[in-house]
């Protein structure tokens, strides 16, 4: 089969969406923007403890997304988000809003937040917006 209508393998479909935001980078991003809720500039040392990961990993992905316009970022200097990161962080992070409430609701549990971080990169916006609706929907009844 051929056209984007035919079967793939995940690797397959992942780059018929490609995106220029990889998970690990959304990861990042989203991060960034939890941190940034809280204070204006955000450290690398701080992104990193809350990622479990080196600091050096996160100043390399700091530097990636500066690169990619998502945030303001000077090597041993601090995070700030720029305008494009800003407006994409608040997606995923309602994404990951609107995942989380999902399977707590399915699930009958006060915490989902692993399965929701492995699942949260794989759906496109309008599968979330339906989840959030059917959320909706089920919390009127």
């Amino acid at each position: 089969m051929s056209g984007a209508n035919g079967f793939y393998t995940l690797k397959g479909y992942q780059l018929i969406e490609s995106d220029e935001l990889t998970p690990a980078m959304q990861d990042y991003l989203e991060m960034i923007c939890r941190l940034s809720a809280k204070s204006s500039i955000v450290r690398v040392s701080t992104l990193a403890a809350e990622l479990h990961v080196r600091p050096s990993s996160a100043s390399k992905m700091a530097a990636h997304l500066a690169e990619t316009g998502y945030i303001l970022f000077a090597r041993y200097g601090y995070i700030r988000l720029a305008e494009k990161g800003q407006e994409t962080g608040r997606y995923l992070l309602y994404r990951h809003e609107v995942i989380h409430r999902f399977l707590c609701t399915v699930n009958h549990s006060a915490d989902e937040l692993r399965q929701t971080e492995k699942i949260e990169h794989f759906l496109d916006f309008r599968t979330v917006r339906n989840l959030a609706a059917f959320c909706d929907r089920l919390n009127e009844k």
